[in-house]
Protein backbone atom coordinates (compact mmCIF):
# COMPACT_ATOMS: atom_id res chain seq x y z
CA UNK A 1 0.00 0.00 0.00
CA UNK A 2 1.05 3.41 -0.18
CA UNK A 3 3.40 5.03 1.93
CA UNK A 4 2.07 6.23 5.06
CA UNK A 5 2.82 9.60 7.23
CA UNK A 6 4.13 8.80 10.93
CA UNK A 7 6.82 10.84 12.43
CA UNK A 8 9.99 8.94 13.15
CA UNK A 9 9.32 9.60 16.91
CA UNK A 10 5.71 7.97 16.18
CA UNK A 11 7.70 4.73 14.49
CA UNK A 12 10.01 4.77 17.33
CA UNK A 13 6.86 5.16 19.91
CA UNK A 14 5.37 1.72 17.98
CA UNK A 15 8.42 -0.30 18.43
CA UNK A 16 8.46 0.16 22.35
CA UNK A 17 4.85 0.04 22.65
CA UNK A 18 4.42 -3.53 20.81
CA UNK A 19 6.99 -4.93 23.24
CA UNK A 20 5.59 -3.82 26.14
CA UNK A 21 2.17 -5.26 24.87
CA UNK A 22 4.18 -8.87 23.76
CA UNK A 23 5.26 -8.62 27.73
CA UNK A 24 2.89 -7.13 29.68
CA UNK A 25 -0.71 -7.84 28.05
CA UNK A 26 -0.58 -10.25 25.80
CA UNK A 27 0.65 -13.23 27.94
CA UNK A 28 -2.60 -12.27 30.39
CA UNK A 29 -5.11 -11.69 27.94
CA UNK A 30 -6.58 -15.39 28.02
CA UNK A 31 -7.04 -15.08 31.85
CA UNK A 32 -8.28 -11.65 31.31
CA UNK A 33 -11.00 -12.73 28.70
CA UNK A 34 -12.17 -15.65 31.17
CA UNK A 35 -12.73 -13.42 33.84
CA UNK A 36 -14.26 -11.07 32.15
CA UNK A 37 -12.07 -7.84 32.90
CA UNK A 38 -8.35 -6.67 32.64
CA UNK A 39 -6.50 -6.12 35.63
CA UNK A 40 -5.92 -2.53 36.90
CA UNK A 41 -2.59 -3.16 37.37
CA UNK A 42 -2.22 -3.23 33.31
CA UNK A 43 -3.02 0.10 33.73
CA UNK A 44 -0.63 1.19 35.88
CA UNK A 45 1.45 -0.94 34.20
CA UNK A 46 1.13 1.86 31.01
CA UNK A 47 1.18 4.56 32.42
CA UNK A 48 4.75 3.98 34.41
CA UNK A 49 6.21 3.27 30.71
CA UNK A 50 4.25 6.56 29.44
CA UNK A 51 1.57 4.81 27.22
CA UNK A 52 -1.54 5.19 28.82
CA UNK A 53 -2.24 8.94 27.78
CA UNK A 54 0.68 10.53 25.36
CA UNK A 55 -1.18 13.60 24.76
CA UNK A 56 -1.45 15.71 28.06
CA UNK A 57 0.35 18.65 29.25
CA UNK A 58 3.50 17.85 30.59
CA UNK A 59 3.09 19.48 33.76
CA UNK A 60 0.20 16.38 34.18
CA UNK A 61 2.65 13.88 32.94
CA UNK A 62 2.16 13.18 28.97
CA UNK A 63 3.92 14.83 25.67
CA UNK A 64 1.68 17.64 25.38
CA UNK A 65 1.28 16.67 22.01
CA UNK A 66 -2.72 16.17 20.65
CA UNK A 67 -1.51 14.43 17.02
CA UNK A 68 -4.06 11.73 17.08
CA UNK A 69 -1.68 9.76 15.48
CA UNK A 70 -0.06 8.34 18.91
CA UNK A 71 -3.18 7.14 19.26
CA UNK A 72 -3.79 5.55 16.21
CA UNK A 73 -0.21 3.64 16.70
CA UNK A 74 -1.67 2.62 19.95
CA UNK A 75 -5.05 1.16 18.73
CA UNK A 76 -3.58 -0.42 15.48
CA UNK A 77 -1.09 -2.87 17.97
CA UNK A 78 -3.61 -3.40 20.19
CA UNK A 79 -5.58 -4.41 17.46
CA UNK A 80 -2.28 -6.48 16.40
CA UNK A 81 -1.70 -8.25 19.35
CA UNK A 82 -5.21 -9.09 19.71
CA UNK A 83 -5.38 -7.23 22.75
CA UNK A 84 -8.00 -4.75 21.07
CA UNK A 85 -10.65 -6.01 24.17
CA UNK A 86 -8.38 -3.97 26.26
CA UNK A 87 -10.11 -0.26 26.05
CA UNK A 88 -7.17 1.91 27.31
CA UNK A 89 -8.19 4.31 24.33
CA UNK A 90 -11.46 4.57 25.89
CA UNK A 91 -10.18 5.99 28.89
CA UNK A 92 -7.54 7.72 27.40
CA UNK A 93 -8.68 9.49 24.67
CA UNK A 94 -12.45 9.74 24.51
CA UNK A 95 -13.28 10.53 28.33
CA UNK A 96 -10.15 12.25 29.59
CA UNK A 97 -10.34 14.84 26.53
CA UNK A 98 -13.58 16.22 28.20
CA UNK A 99 -11.85 16.79 31.28
CA UNK A 100 -9.70 19.29 29.82
CA UNK A 101 -11.59 20.71 27.31
CA UNK A 102 -14.74 21.58 29.31
CA UNK A 103 -13.02 20.77 33.27
CA UNK A 104 -11.64 23.70 35.70
CA UNK A 105 -8.07 23.36 36.43
CA UNK A 106 -8.66 22.61 39.91
CA UNK A 107 -10.28 19.50 38.28
CA UNK A 108 -7.81 19.08 35.93
CA UNK A 109 -5.13 19.03 38.87
CA UNK A 110 -7.64 16.52 40.89
CA UNK A 111 -7.78 13.82 38.05
CA UNK A 112 -5.76 14.24 34.93
CA UNK A 113 -2.34 12.85 36.96
CA UNK A 114 -4.27 10.07 38.14
CA UNK A 115 -5.67 9.02 34.74
CA UNK A 116 -2.23 9.02 32.91
CA UNK A 117 -0.37 7.41 35.63
CA UNK A 118 -3.56 4.48 35.28
CA UNK A 119 -4.31 5.43 39.32
CA UNK A 120 -7.55 6.55 37.83
CA UNK A 121 -9.65 4.73 35.66
CA UNK A 122 -12.21 6.76 33.70
CA UNK A 123 -15.62 5.87 31.92
CA UNK A 124 -17.98 7.80 30.27
CA UNK A 125 -21.72 6.94 31.47
CA UNK A 126 -24.78 7.89 28.32
CA UNK A 127 -26.13 4.85 27.55
CA UNK A 128 -29.43 4.04 29.11
CA UNK A 129 -31.92 1.24 28.80
CA UNK A 130 -34.44 3.40 26.62
CA UNK A 131 -31.70 5.71 25.48
CA UNK A 132 -29.30 4.78 23.31
CA UNK A 133 -28.13 7.15 20.09
CA UNK A 134 -31.16 8.97 21.11
CA UNK A 135 -30.15 10.84 24.00
CA UNK A 136 -33.23 13.05 24.28
CA UNK A 137 -34.47 9.78 25.27
CA UNK A 138 -31.92 10.06 28.69
CA UNK A 139 -34.56 8.81 32.04
CA UNK A 140 -30.98 10.26 34.51
CA UNK A 141 -31.58 13.30 36.00
CA UNK A 142 -30.38 15.63 38.57
CA UNK A 143 -32.17 18.17 40.86
CA UNK A 144 -30.13 21.09 41.87
CA UNK A 145 -29.91 22.04 45.88
CA UNK A 146 -27.79 24.65 47.99
CA UNK A 147 -23.88 23.55 47.31
CA UNK A 148 -24.59 19.92 45.47
CA UNK A 149 -27.13 18.28 43.12
CA UNK A 150 -28.90 15.02 43.62
CA UNK A 151 -28.43 12.16 40.75
CA UNK A 152 -30.81 9.91 40.13
CA UNK A 153 -30.95 7.26 37.34
CA UNK A 154 -29.77 4.05 35.72
CA UNK A 155 -27.05 2.75 32.96
CA UNK A 156 -26.22 0.29 31.02
CA UNK A 157 -23.11 -1.28 28.44
CA UNK A 158 -20.70 1.08 30.57
CA UNK A 159 -17.08 -0.03 29.29
CA UNK A 160 -14.27 0.52 32.26
CA UNK A 161 -17.93 0.44 34.30
CA UNK A 162 -16.32 -1.99 37.21
CA UNK A 163 -12.67 -0.75 36.72
CA UNK A 164 -13.96 2.38 37.10
CA UNK A 165 -12.68 5.03 39.36
CA UNK A 166 -14.46 8.43 37.95
CA UNK A 167 -17.47 8.17 35.31
CA UNK A 168 -18.57 11.27 33.29
CA UNK A 169 -22.59 11.23 34.07
CA UNK A 170 -24.91 12.51 31.53
CA UNK A 171 -27.96 13.78 33.23
CA UNK A 172 -30.78 15.77 32.32
CA UNK A 173 -31.30 18.58 34.60
CA UNK A 174 -34.11 20.57 33.05
CA UNK A 175 -36.42 18.21 31.25
CA UNK A 176 -39.47 19.74 31.81
CA UNK A 177 -38.28 22.93 29.65
CA UNK A 178 -36.12 21.54 27.47
CA UNK A 179 -35.22 17.92 26.75
CA UNK A 180 -31.33 18.48 25.59
CA UNK A 181 -30.60 20.41 28.71
CA UNK A 182 -28.31 17.52 30.10
CA UNK A 183 -25.46 18.25 32.46
CA UNK A 184 -22.06 16.38 32.59
CA UNK A 185 -20.82 15.39 36.20
CA UNK A 186 -17.63 14.00 37.57
CA UNK A 187 -18.56 11.45 39.85
CA UNK A 188 -16.35 9.42 41.72
CA UNK A 189 -17.20 5.32 42.29
CA UNK A 190 -16.87 5.40 46.45
CA UNK A 191 -19.50 7.96 46.89
CA UNK A 192 -22.56 7.18 48.62
CA UNK A 193 -25.62 5.77 46.30
CA UNK A 194 -22.99 5.17 43.69
CA UNK A 195 -23.70 1.07 42.43
CA UNK A 196 -22.07 -1.40 39.74
CA UNK A 197 -24.73 -4.11 38.31
CA UNK A 198 -22.94 -7.37 36.50
CA UNK A 199 -20.05 -7.08 34.50
CA UNK A 200 -21.93 -7.94 31.62
CA UNK A 201 -21.48 -11.23 29.86
CA UNK A 202 -20.72 -10.48 25.88
CA UNK A 203 -20.41 -12.17 22.58
CA UNK A 204 -17.34 -10.75 21.65
CA UNK A 205 -14.66 -7.98 23.55
CA UNK A 206 -14.47 -10.44 26.46
CA UNK A 207 -12.23 -9.08 28.44
CA UNK A 208 -13.44 -5.59 28.46
CA UNK A 209 -15.37 -5.05 31.30
CA UNK A 210 -18.86 -3.80 30.52
CA UNK A 211 -21.58 -2.72 33.22
CA UNK A 212 -24.58 -1.36 34.41
CA UNK A 213 -24.38 1.33 36.80
CA UNK A 214 -26.93 2.63 38.99
CA UNK A 215 -27.18 6.10 41.08
CA UNK A 216 -29.51 6.63 44.02
CA UNK A 217 -29.81 10.25 45.57
CA UNK A 218 -25.94 10.02 44.63
CA UNK A 219 -24.97 14.44 46.17
CA UNK A 220 -22.53 15.59 43.83
CA UNK A 221 -20.87 18.69 44.65
CA UNK A 222 -21.21 21.25 42.36
CA UNK A 223 -16.95 21.63 42.37
CA UNK A 224 -17.57 17.70 40.23
CA UNK A 225 -19.95 19.82 37.25
CA UNK A 226 -18.13 19.79 34.17
CA UNK A 227 -18.31 22.74 31.91
CA UNK A 228 -21.52 24.84 32.47
CA UNK A 229 -24.85 23.50 33.82
CA UNK A 230 -27.29 22.26 31.07
CA UNK A 231 -24.58 22.00 28.19
CA UNK A 232 -23.43 18.67 28.80
CA UNK A 233 -24.96 17.60 25.23
CA UNK A 234 -23.22 20.19 23.39
CA UNK A 235 -20.34 19.50 25.10
CA UNK A 236 -20.87 15.26 24.24
CA UNK A 237 -21.95 16.14 20.81
CA UNK A 238 -18.32 17.70 20.15
CA UNK A 239 -16.29 15.02 20.58
CA UNK A 240 -17.80 12.88 18.64
CA UNK A 241 -16.39 13.39 15.23
CA UNK A 242 -13.19 11.84 17.33
CA UNK A 243 -14.44 9.61 18.93
CA UNK A 244 -15.91 7.85 15.55
CA UNK A 245 -12.41 8.47 13.68
CA UNK A 246 -11.01 6.45 16.95
CA UNK A 247 -13.47 3.97 16.42
CA UNK A 248 -12.28 3.49 12.69
CA UNK A 249 -8.93 3.18 13.34
CA UNK A 250 -9.52 0.43 15.42
CA UNK A 251 -12.48 -1.50 13.37
CA UNK A 252 -9.75 -0.77 10.44
CA UNK A 253 -6.81 -2.54 12.31
CA UNK A 254 -9.02 -5.50 13.32
CA UNK A 255 -10.29 -5.69 9.65
CA UNK A 256 -6.24 -5.77 8.32
CA UNK A 257 -5.79 -8.78 10.80
CA UNK A 258 -8.60 -10.38 10.00
CA UNK A 259 -7.14 -10.29 6.67
CA UNK A 260 -3.70 -11.53 7.37
CA UNK A 261 -4.60 -14.45 9.28
CA UNK A 262 -6.99 -15.59 6.25
CA UNK A 263 -3.89 -15.30 4.05
CA UNK A 264 -1.85 -17.76 6.49
CA UNK A 265 -4.68 -19.88 6.21
CA UNK A 266 -5.66 -20.13 2.88
CA UNK A 267 -2.38 -20.37 1.51
CA UNK A 268 -1.58 -23.80 3.86
CA UNK A 269 -4.96 -25.16 3.91
CA UNK A 270 -5.19 -27.72 1.10
CA UNK A 271 -8.56 -28.49 -0.75
CA UNK A 272 -8.70 -31.46 -3.23
CA UNK A 273 -5.44 -31.72 -3.22
CA UNK A 274 -4.11 -28.04 -3.79
CA UNK A 275 -3.82 -24.81 -1.73
CA UNK A 276 -7.05 -22.95 -1.32
CA UNK A 277 -5.13 -20.03 -1.90
CA UNK A 278 -4.35 -21.17 -5.91
CA UNK A 279 -8.40 -21.45 -6.21
CA UNK A 280 -9.63 -18.65 -8.71
CA UNK A 281 -13.02 -17.60 -6.31
CA UNK A 282 -10.12 -17.80 -3.23
CA UNK A 283 -7.71 -15.12 -4.87
CA UNK A 284 -10.66 -13.01 -6.37
CA UNK A 285 -11.91 -12.93 -2.77
CA UNK A 286 -9.21 -11.60 -0.80
CA UNK A 287 -7.76 -9.31 -3.70
CA UNK A 288 -11.23 -7.29 -3.51
CA UNK A 289 -10.37 -7.25 0.12
CA UNK A 290 -7.39 -6.38 0.00
CA UNK A 291 -8.14 -3.24 -2.36
CA UNK A 292 -10.77 -1.94 -0.05
CA UNK A 293 -9.18 -2.43 2.93
CA UNK A 294 -5.47 -0.06 1.31
CA UNK A 295 -8.16 2.12 0.19
CA UNK A 296 -9.79 3.07 3.12
CA UNK A 297 -6.67 2.98 5.41
CA UNK A 298 -5.97 5.95 2.73
CA UNK A 299 -8.96 7.79 3.84
CA UNK A 300 -8.65 7.32 7.75
CA UNK A 301 -4.90 8.38 7.49
CA UNK A 302 -6.25 11.53 5.52
CA UNK A 303 -8.66 11.92 8.49
CA UNK A 304 -6.34 11.65 11.07
CA UNK A 305 -4.40 14.84 9.51
CA UNK A 306 -7.42 16.22 8.76
CA UNK A 307 -8.02 15.99 12.69
CA UNK A 308 -4.72 17.49 13.45
CA UNK A 309 -5.24 20.27 10.92
CA UNK A 310 -9.34 21.17 12.80
CA UNK A 311 -10.31 20.69 9.32
CA UNK A 312 -12.59 17.00 10.32
CA UNK A 313 -16.51 17.20 9.68
CA UNK A 314 -18.61 15.41 11.44
CA UNK A 315 -19.88 13.69 8.21
CA UNK A 316 -16.29 12.85 7.25
CA UNK A 317 -15.81 10.80 11.12
CA UNK A 318 -18.35 9.14 9.78
CA UNK A 319 -17.76 7.87 6.49
CA UNK A 320 -15.23 6.99 8.25
CA UNK A 321 -16.99 4.95 10.87
CA UNK A 322 -19.80 3.34 8.80
CA UNK A 323 -17.30 2.19 5.94
CA UNK A 324 -14.61 0.69 8.74
CA UNK A 325 -17.13 -1.00 10.67
CA UNK A 326 -18.94 -2.67 8.34
CA UNK A 327 -15.19 -3.54 6.08
CA UNK A 328 -14.62 -4.95 9.81
CA UNK A 329 -17.38 -7.68 9.79
CA UNK A 330 -17.44 -8.11 6.55
CA UNK A 331 -13.26 -9.55 5.96
CA UNK A 332 -13.90 -11.45 9.49
CA UNK A 333 -16.37 -13.48 8.10
CA UNK A 334 -15.30 -13.55 5.17
CA UNK A 335 -11.96 -14.72 7.01
CA UNK A 336 -13.87 -17.60 8.88
CA UNK A 337 -15.95 -18.88 5.85
CA UNK A 338 -12.20 -19.80 4.01
CA UNK A 339 -10.97 -20.91 7.55
CA UNK A 340 -13.66 -23.82 7.26
CA UNK A 341 -14.62 -25.69 9.90
CA UNK A 342 -11.68 -24.22 11.94
CA UNK A 343 -12.69 -21.26 11.86
CA UNK A 344 -15.54 -21.70 13.96
CA UNK A 345 -13.49 -23.42 16.74
CA UNK A 346 -12.66 -20.87 19.61
CA UNK A 347 -8.83 -21.52 19.52
CA UNK A 348 -8.29 -20.24 15.87
CA UNK A 349 -8.03 -16.42 16.48
CA UNK A 350 -10.45 -15.90 13.42
CA UNK A 351 -13.86 -17.05 15.10
CA UNK A 352 -12.75 -14.37 17.54
CA UNK A 353 -12.37 -11.98 15.01
CA UNK A 354 -15.77 -12.65 13.58
CA UNK A 355 -17.34 -12.54 16.98
CA UNK A 356 -15.59 -8.93 18.28
CA UNK A 357 -16.53 -7.31 15.27
CA UNK A 358 -20.39 -7.72 15.77
CA UNK A 359 -20.62 -4.69 17.83
CA UNK A 360 -18.74 -2.44 15.61
CA UNK A 361 -21.71 -1.24 13.32
CA UNK A 362 -23.84 -0.94 16.81
CA UNK A 363 -21.70 1.07 19.13
CA UNK A 364 -20.57 4.79 18.66
CA UNK A 365 -23.22 5.43 16.59
CA UNK A 366 -25.16 2.85 14.58
CA UNK A 367 -24.14 2.09 10.89
CA UNK A 368 -27.88 3.37 10.69
CA UNK A 369 -27.51 6.52 12.67
CA UNK A 370 -24.20 7.57 10.03
CA UNK A 371 -26.28 6.98 6.95
CA UNK A 372 -28.80 9.56 8.15
CA UNK A 373 -25.83 11.83 8.91
CA UNK A 374 -24.03 11.24 5.33
CA UNK A 375 -27.46 11.38 3.70
CA UNK A 376 -28.78 14.28 4.99
CA UNK A 377 -25.30 16.30 4.44
CA UNK A 378 -25.11 14.81 0.75
CA UNK A 379 -28.67 15.44 -0.01
CA UNK A 380 -28.66 18.88 1.96
CA UNK A 381 -27.70 22.73 0.89
CA UNK A 382 -24.56 22.54 2.04
CA UNK A 383 -23.22 19.85 -0.31
CA UNK A 384 -20.90 20.91 -2.98
CA UNK A 385 -20.43 18.90 -6.12
CA UNK A 386 -16.95 17.18 -6.06
CA UNK A 387 -15.19 19.57 -8.59
CA UNK A 388 -15.89 22.54 -6.34
CA UNK A 389 -14.48 20.96 -2.88
CA UNK A 390 -11.46 20.75 -1.00
CA UNK A 391 -9.38 23.15 -2.97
Amino acid sequence: MLTRQFTEEQKMFREAYRRFLAEAVVPEMERFREQGIVDRDIFKAAGEKGFLMVWPEERFGGLDDYDIRWEQVIIEELAYARCADWFGSLHSRIVAPYITRFGTEEQMQRYIPGAVSGAIVLAVAMTEPDAGSNLAGMRTHATEQDDHWVLNGQKTYISNGINCDLVVVAAKTDPQNNPHAMTLFLVESNWEGFERGRNLKKLGLKAQDTAELFFNDVKVPKANVLGEAHQGFYYLMSGLAEERLLGAMGYLASAQLSWDLTATCVQGREVFGKPLAAMQNTQFKMAELRAELDITQCYVDQAALAFNEGTLSAEDAAMAKLKTSELQQRVADEGLQLHGGAGFMDEYPISRQSADAKIATIYAGSSEIMKLIIGRYCLGDQYEPFNQRNF
